[in-house]
């Protein structure tokens, strides 16, 4: 990891946690040429959902931004672990797949998506600004509030 995104890690109180093991059938990431695609990541916090249930209900928007950081943290422990441990691998975070638990009448999910943008701009700076989408879901695994799944350029 390069000395700056580590810098910049510990200035934002963020430990890295372990990439989280797949909970289904499927890799928790793939490399293709230069491109690391990074399965939908869930707001873990010590191997637990932090953020369950649904925005505009029982969850408010503060608490569902803290899920997506959570989520972005879960992204950069996948690409670390994708990338041998060398976060400065990382050429271009190209876009960034939200996902928001949400009531009906719910339209902000774009405000709670910005938690996992703003966590993933800040940590890798120029590189980590990126296109995105931020959708509203009825449900998703394991009761989540937020799932994020993330598509980086590498250097290979």
């Amino acid at each position: 990891m390069s000395d700056e995104i580590a810098s910049r890690l510990t200035e934002m109180g963020i430990t890295l946690p372990e990439a989280a093991a797949p909970a289904a059938n499927y890799v928790p990431y793939v490399i293709s040429g230069n491109l690391l695609y990074i399965s939908g990541q869930l707001p873990l916090e010590g191997g637990k959902i932090a953020v369950s249930g649904h925005l505009g209900k029982t969850v408010d928007v503060a608490s569902g931004q803290r899920g997506a950081e959570l989520c972005a943290i879960n992204i950069l422990a996948q690409a670390k672990a994708a990338l041998g441990g060398d976060l400065g691998r990382i050429r271009r975070v190209i876009k960034l797949n939200g996902f928001v638990a949400s009531a009906p009448d719910f339209v902000e999910q774009h405000l709670v998506i910005n938690g996992a943008s703003n966590l993933i701009a800040g940590v890798l700076g120029e590189a980590g600004k990126h296109a995105r989408a931020a959708v509203g879901m009825a449900a998703l695994p394991l009761n989540a509030a937020v799932e994020i799944d993330a598509i980086m350029e590498i250097e290979e």
